[in-house]
């Protein structure tokens, strides 16, 4: 049975992103990238995945400044209310429709395997909001960044699963039970 696990890093006081979305904290993070809650292990187990424009946006350009190609062979919904680029060779879907709807068409593409919510904050909280999200797994770097992008928009309770270290990083996988 798939689960749907919000999968992300976030500053120490809450941030996945700069408020000019920038990325540059994080890549600056040491971390194993075959330690605990890696996501080279965590990445294997996805079947279909989903992010917010901004999210995609920063990937497209990101791929374009460094010639890398798209990292995901899975099927990918992308959130968005308004034109995006396509990326060649790429599976990747543009939707404006409702959470659940995406979700059930995700479960079916990924035959078993689990879906990834790659980011946004607000994306993943509506997933969780519609009852659609199992697990946040969080890698919490040693850095403070004052403002930017939310790691979540909306106030949930949530249960501490596992916690274990990745060198510069706290990592932290929460069972995603009720809104508060």
């Amino acid at each position: 049975m798939s689960r749907t696990i919000y999968y992300t890093a976030t500053s120490l006081d809450g941030f996945l992103a700069t408020p000019d979305d920038s990325l540059d904290w994080l890549f600056e993070q040491d971390h194993d990238p075959d330690g605990p809650m890696s996501h080279t292990t965590f990445a294997d187990r996805i079947g279909a995945l989903a992010m917010g424009a901004t999210t995609y946006r920063w990937l497209v350009d990101h791929l374009a400044a460094s010639g890398e190609p798209w990292p995901y062979h899975q099927p990918t919904w992308v959130f968005t209310h308004r034109e995006q680029p396509p990326i060649a060779g790429a599976d990747v879907r543009f939707t404006e429709d409702p959470v659940a709807n995406v979700h059930a068409r995700m479960t079916a593409a990924a035959s078993g395997k689990d879906l990834w919510l790659v980011g946004g904050g607000d994306l993943a909280a509506q997933f969780a909001q519609a009852g659609l999200l199992d697990e946040i797994t969080v890698s919490i770097a040693a850095v403070t960044l004052g403002a930017g992008r939310p790691l979540f928009t909306r106030a949930f309770n949530l249960e501490l699963e596992e916690l274990d270290r990745n060198r510069a990083f706290v990592c932290a996988r929460y069972r995603v039970l009720a809104p508060r």
